[in-house]
């Protein structure tokens, strides 16, 4: 078990904060690790994270401390998961971006370039003899729907979860990188489809939280084992104040939807450290689209490191302080990385027959399946098949009643899964019915007591008279009626 990796980061003063607060600071350091922030009420609070970071550190010094030996682990097959947070004008994007992904000066590359870097210098030094594939995916997170910034009609993409992969993105563009330069190329158009706004506080904010895919696969033919390793960047939209961003209209809207799924997140946080004793707490990874990608980060199959992104200015000392006190609580967050390892299940003596393929050992479970259950069972289990990927060699399996009973059981789960998602989706139509059942009630009422109309009508008999039709109308009362 190892703990979540937590950083914090000071930006310099920006022009208007020292024409504000002629230089002002907030921050004292008292060494590499520890400092004092003072509150608008000037009180003092003292926090401890892995290493803080101010106006002179350099980017490289942030990524070497923070990223490289994730990425590295990468590289073996070990998840890691690199997030920045904090408010919005923070400097977020700058760690996470610098100012391009394109054309930048070697000093002020962020983490996202450097980890492209070190990504094809770990494979080209790599000693011993293994094939590289490295993927790459690109998505945020706009207004609760997770589009696909490789390919802008994929906008409402679906989060599903596998046993073996953990959670993944349904139908999401992954894209072969072969260099460095390929791979600066493909994320510049990325995050040139990215949503981004003006505010009072930043020229060009964050409307949506941003999430870079880097998918490696390491084949190593000596020994006919794979290993694949997920490195996630995720750069954070900033938590608002609406009176000091000035949003308005869809900004807004953008806003209010941002500081909810933060606040989603601040949720889990909460969940994973609790102390209370002998209770195993709900997790609510699903109150959010955010929280449900970070889910492997957060407590899972990953390496994960936090980088909190503050203003050093006394303006800002409450919404930094709340920074602080989410990266506190999430220091305190154990996580499970291991290796993901896949040995080659058709390794042969020479000479030995070819083993059928995949597809054909699980049509071969089917067939077996088929003798002892019903047909729409087998059929509704081979699409569960088809779609977690559960294939496997029966002919390497010893034991074949307990090979079946294992495919059955991991289907089973698969199946509840996807019944609570479906309960989530109910519960949410019945809130909605009722909300609409107390809608029409109140506007029958108050067409009865409208004057002109001689006798009191209900509001159906009204529609009927004027000859209104509205289709939805009857859906709703039948809702009613099944209650």
């Amino acid at each position: 078990m190892a703990n979540i990796a937590v950083c914090a980061r000071f930006r310099p003063l920006s022009s208007k904060e020292r024409r504000d607060h002629t230089d002002g600071v907030f921050i004292r350091s008292l060494d590499a690790e520890t400092f004092v922030l003072k509150d608008e009420k000037q009180e003092e609070h003292e926090f401890s994270f892995d290493r803080a970071f101010y106006e002179g550190s350099e980017q490289a010094d942030v990524y070497e401390f923070l990223a490289l030996p994730i990425v590295q682990d990468a590289v073996n097959g070990i998840n890691g998961t690199i997030i920045t947070y904090g408010q919005t004008g923070a400097g977020k994007t700058y760690s996470m971006e610098g100012p391009s992904i394109l054309d930048c000066d070697e000093k002020k590359k962020g983490l996202l370039p450097r980890v492209v870097d070190e990504l094809f210098t770990s494979i080209k030094i790599s000693e011993d003899a293994s094939k590289y594939t490295i993927k790459l995916s690109m998505v945020e997170i706009y207004m609760e729907k997770v589009r696909d910034l490789f390919d802008l009609s994929k906008d409402n993409i679906q989060i599903k979860e596998s046993k073996v992969q953990g959670i993944i993105l349904s139908g999401v563009t992954e894209i072969s990188v072969l260099d460095p330069a390929d791979a600066s190329q493909v994320l510049s158009r990325g995050i040139a489809n990215r949503a981004v706004g003006e505010t009072q506080m930043n020229m060009a904010s964050s409307r949506s939280h941003c999430v870079y895919i880097f998918t490696v696969q390491r084949e190593l033919i000596t020994d006919k084992r794979s290993k694949t390793g997920k490195l996630v960047l995720v750069d954070l939209a900033g938590s608002e104040k609406i009176d000091k961003t000035g949003a308005e209209g869809i900004v807004l809207e953008e806003a209010k939807t941002i500081n909810k799924s933060l606040s989603a997140l601040g949720n889990v946080i909460n969940a994973l450290t609790s102390s209370t004793p002998n209770k195993a707490n709900h997790i609510p990874y699903r109150d959010s689209k955010l929280t449900r990608i970070l889910q492997d980060a957060l407590g899972g199959n990953s390496r994960t490191a936090l980088l909190c992104c503050c203003s050093p200015s006394p303006s800002n000392a409450s919404e930094s302080l709340s920074t602080l006190r989410f990266g506190a609580r999430a220091k305190h967050i154990k996580a499970s990385p291991h290796v993901s390892c896949k040995d080659d299940k058709y390794t042969k003596k020479i000479g030995a027959p070819t083993p059928p393929p995949a597809d054909e050992c699980c049509q071969r479970i089917l067939e077996k399946l088929r003798d002892i259950m019903d047909v729409e069972d087998v059929n509704l289990l081979e699409e569960c098949f088809i779609q977690e990927g559960i294939l496997f060699d029966i002919n390497l399996v010893e034991n074949l009643e307990s090979a079946y009973e294992d495919v059955t059981c991991r289907t089973i789960s698969s199946l509840q899964q996807a019944v609570e998602e479906l309960v989530v989706t109910g519960e949410e139509l019945v809130r909605e019915n009722k909300a609409l059942k107390a809608r029409l009630e109140a506007a029958e009422r108050s067409l009865e007591l409208h004057e002109g109309y001689g006798e009191r009508m209900s509001f159906v008999d009204m529609i009927k008279d004027f000859g209104f039709f509205i289709p939805w109308f009857g859906s709703v009362f039948r809702v009613n009626v099944v209650e």
